[in-house]
């Protein structure tokens, strides 16, 4: 009789060994302050002195630091038309302002265009899609004419609504809202009795909420940083970064009062950024329904 012969398979386990663990961090703490250094440069260049500004070769770290570059930049702004209060207060409003509208309108658009059945659903998301391949210059002659028949130019409004209906974040929410909500979900809600509009915000707005936050980011981060405007032209409604241009307009002289206002206007960013990140994070690792 031929012997019967028997294997026996193992199952190991596949362990990260502490070396590679180890490893792992180092590289991440590499590319982290490799992407740190700008953001580090820049605030190296707010406290170098006018003498260190222009010094040759460059160098990176700062010898003499001062804070006289941020008394000089307060100090020009006291002294303009406009208070430097003014330029920021209509910076934040227009990109709060821009940023919740945008969040609402793109959001409600993404639900209605991915759970509910009407016809030209999908002719109407190809259009959008079409759009993200026009740039702003491209529409800005068509979109002034729309704003002045309004009435809308000098206006806060003709910063507010065209954030309003940026269409990149309506691709988002779309996208993520397809991916990541259940249609079982939604059809048990229905049952129950619940309407619309509170199955979008009860349900689907908490499912998608690294879609929102993301969102958040891209849109604050892109009004905040928004120079001049086709439609303003009252000085009381100019933005920070308007403000910022005309002071580099001054010359090397102002050079340093320019770099303190560079770092002012990263460090609201850069804290939206921070904030959402960590609830980004949080959310992706934590949510995640399986129809």
């Amino acid at each position: 009789m031929a012997k019967k012969f028997k294997f026996k398979i193992k199952a190991h386990r596949l362990n990260r060994s502490a070396g590679g663990d180890i490893g792992i961090n180092v590289l991440l703490f590499v590319f982290g302050a490799f992407m740190f250094l700008p953001m580090f440069y820049a605030f190296c260049q707010a406290l170098k002195p006018l003498d260190e500004l222009w010094m040759f070769p460059p160098r990176f770290f700062v010898r003499n630091p001062t804070f006289k570059n941020f008394s000089d930049l307060f100090r020009l702004m006291s002294t303009s038309y406009v208070p430097f209060s003014r330029y920021i207060f209509n910076t934040a409003f227009v990109s709060i302002a821009g940023t919740f509208g945008h969040l609402f309108l793109a959001s409600m658009a993404a639900y209605s265009l991915t759970k509910i059945n009407f016809p030209g659903r999908h002719t109407m998301f190809k259009m959008i899609q079409l759009s993200l391949m026009f740039h702003a210059t491209v529409t800005a002659i068509t979109n002034y004419i729309t704003m002045s028949a309004l009435g809308w130019v000098d206006t806060y409004w003709s910063l507010i609504i065209p954030a309003f209906g940026s269409t990149l974040g309506l691709y988002l929410m779309r996208q993520f809202m397809d991916s990541s909500v259940p249609d079982s979900v939604l059809e048990s809600a229905r049952l129950d009795g619940a309407r619309e509009i509170s199955i979008y915000w009860k349900i689907v707005m908490p499912m998608v909420k690294p879609a929102w936050l993301t969102l958040i980011v891209y849109s604050f981060q892109g009004l905040w940083n928004s120079g001049t405007s086709i439609y303003i032209y009252s000085e009381e409604l100019k933005t920070f970064n308007y403000a910022i241009q005309q002071i580099l307009a001054g010359g090397i002289v102002r050079s340093g009062a320019s770099a303190a206002a560079t770092v002012i206007m990263m460090l609201v960013p850069i804290l939206v950024f921070v904030v959402s990140q960590s609830n980004i994070i949080e959310t992706m690792a934590s949510s995640g329904l399986k129809d």
